[in-house]
């Protein structure tokens, strides 16, 4: 059964939010538990403040403890003035008020459980004959401290798994390595532009299969906002919440193009702080633009790759899923992430082995404050972010080319295409 109610038109109001969480809480056996609430960090929109000091009134008095898990995947870890500013509450030494704010330590293996693993016979039927492996599935260690996971997140199409939220906030937002990089390696041999906002995908079964080990109860809030308001609320099993949530954000979250782009100037909001999460302001418009067009990533105060991986992406570049896959043994010891968010980044192309020619279908473009050399290096061209005029962009839309204002959450895709590519 799932609690809630959602929009495409309109928002909910504060009341209707608190009502929804009220009944979800309610329907829970949960006093005198203790309680782990699964949220996002601050790469995402969502009413975090409001959620927390729901939770605080409504939750907290009736249980043991209430203590918070964010879902870092491999993003930084976050200070307690980030922190504070994600709940809306202040966060010091890791604590806000007597609840516990954790962050996923997920570069220290000695903070991980394996809860066991997903036979290769299995993955191949999971993945559509995809991928035939044994998939180690381990989690944050954290969770087996209490008797209740609550995940608490918004739904968005998503360039690796079809759309976020539900489970993905365990794999891979409190995951191990192994099974984020399998997942988002496979997302990228399907690729961005076949996967995101296709619904029901090969990777998100792999993750609720995967999920479907946790020795503790799982729910689930799941969220579809926008950066006006919250349209959506759906409370449940966290794979019926997130179908009902995700059902919603097809409507909110996907816009449907008669004709495709032919240059976008794709502008990031400050909810990004490197290339590796500001990528998405090129994943939600890959499906949009014509072949040969181009995405110009413009983000100025963006000035790192990727605070994480920055390295390994140095080395191995942005490129297409074949420039990989027709190399695969000068490539397979790189981690599956670093090489699934550089095929997301460069988007289709092919590669042609015998000659070396690689021909991506579009351009991509940096005008960040990443420097030209090093755009050079990793094979995505450049622009001086300070030399772009926003007027020469704008109001050319009957040319093609279009001005996104606050890209990385809208997905762009054309009216002609399949709905859902994996249906």
């Amino acid at each position: 059964m799932v609690i809630g109610k959602g929009q495409a038109d309109g928002f909910l109001q504060p009341d209707e939010i608190r009502s929804i969480v009220a009944e979800s809480i309610d329907s829970l056996p949960l006093s005198g538990k203790r309680v782990l609430m699964i949220i996002p960090d601050g790469t995402r929109t969502m009413p975090m403040p409001l959620m927390f000091r729901l939770f605080d009134e409504l939750l907290r008095p009736r249980l043991k403890a209430l203590d918070y898990l964010v879902a870092l995947g491999t993003h930084p870890l976050m200070t307690d003035a980030q922190l504070s500013k994600l709940i809306g509450r202040p966060v010091a030494d890791g604590k806000a008020g007597d609840s516990h704010i954790f962050n996923h330590h997920w570069e220290d293996p000695k903070t991980f459980v394996t809860l066991g693993s997903i036979r290769a016979h299995e993955v191949s039927q999971l993945t559509n004959g995809l991928m035939r492996q044994d998939v180690p599935v381990s989690l944050n260690k954290v969770i087996l401290d209490y008797d209740h996971i609550i995940i608490c997140g918004p739904v968005f199409p998503h360039e690796v798994v079809g759309f976020s939220g539900g489970n993905k906030y365990f794999f891979p937002g409190i995951g191990g390595a192994e099974i984020i990089n399998f997942t988002h390696w496979l997302g990228a041999v399907i690729t961005n532009y076949d996967v995101i906002g296709a619904g029901y995908t090969p990777v998100r079964a792999v993750i609720d299969r995967a999920a479907s080990l946790i020795p503790r109860p799982t729910s689930c809030f799941a969220l579809v906002v926008t950066e006006d308001g919250t349209t959506g609320l759906f409370f449940g099993a966290p794979q019926e919440a997130w179908k009902a949530a995700s059902e919603l954000s097809a409507k909110k979250h996907i816009m449907w193009l008669d004709k495709p782009f032919r240059r976008v100037l794709s502008v990031l909001p400050e909810l990004y702080d490197d290339l590796w999460t500001g990528g998405k302001g090129m994943y939600k418009l890959e499906p949009a633009i014509e072949d040969g067009g181009e995405v110009v990533i413009f983000g100025p105060r963006i000035e790192e790759v990727s605070y994480t991986h920055g390295k390994l992406i140095d080395e191995v570049g942005y490129h297409c899923r074949d420039y990989f896959l027709k190399q695969w043994d000068h490539f397979k010891h790189y981690p599956g992430g670093v090489l699934a968010h550089s095929t997301h980044v460069k988007g289709l192309g092919s590669f042609d082995p015998a000659t070396g020619v690689e021909s991506p279908r579009i351009n991509v473009t940096l005008a960040t404050g990443i420097q030209k050399e090093r755009c050079d290096r990793i094979n995505l061209g450049y622009l001086d972010p300070a030399a772009i005029n926003f007027a020469d962009w704008q109001g050319r839309e009957s040319e093609g080319i279009v001005v996104i204002p606050r890209a990385g959450e809208t997905l762009y895709r054309l009216k002609i295409r399949d709905s859902d590519p994996l249906s």
